[in-house]
């Protein structure tokens, strides 16, 4: 049996954990995502954390051993080739995550929510794309609201990720989050009914 494997992503803020809620509560699909396996890839101990820790030094560490997830950010989202280094540690560990539910899964249709599905070059584990998109404006807006962003920082995020334009040019289904939540969750419907009746 060929599963059918929904890649989904988008964006910083666009939407993407509305769409996997949905698709999980309203069509009881399983539901993998990168952000968790991302973060079990620096716990305490993890091999990924003592390189990290290693590179910037304790004070990337909270008191308890955990990340300082904010001062992480803080460098990488202001340069690129850290950014890469730190990604170029976690993205096999995400992907080999992925195997193992492709692997371990029962169920036909699984949804990988990958924010980076493009940048890590992630596409070959997916059957099919889902890029949530909404106006560059939305996005800003939302992202500061959720992370307590200044505009700036909110601006270093978006633009650390391939451009919306483009992951929407390379995706089989665009579910448009503009407008209101009822709107995006039709869409969600449409998509996968119409692609269940393709496979």
């Amino acid at each position: 049996m060929t599963k059918r494997i929904i890649g989904l992503t988008g964006g910083i803020a666009t939407g993407k954990s509305t769409v996997a809620n949905y698709l999980a509560s309203a069509y009881n699909l399983p539901i993998f995502d990168a952000d968790i396996y991302a973060r079990d890839a620096v716990s305490i101990g993890s091999p990924i954390l003592k390189a990290i820790a290693q590179r910037y030094g304790e004070q990337i560490l909270l008191p308890d051993g955990n990340l300082n997830r904010q001062k992480l950010g803080e460098i990488i989202f202001q340069n690129q080739q850290e950014r890469q280094w730190v990604e170029d540690l976690i993205h096999p560990y995400v992907g080999n995550c992925f195997l193992e539910a492709i692997a371990t899964s029962t169920a036909e249709t699984l949804v990988f929510v990958i924010p980076l599905l493009f940048e890590a070059k992630m596409t070959h584990l997916v059957t099919e794309i889902w890029v949530v998109s909404c106006s560059e404006t939305q996005q800003l807006q939302r992202l500061i609201q959720r992370n307590h962003l200044h505009p700036a920082q909110a601006q270093a995020r978006m633009q650390s990720q391939l451009p919306l334009a483009e992951k929407i040019s390379r995706a089989d289904v665009v579910l448009d989050n503009s407008s209101t939540p009822e709107s995006l969750l039709i869409q969600v419907d449409v998509a996968f009914q119409k692609n269940t009746n393709l496979s």
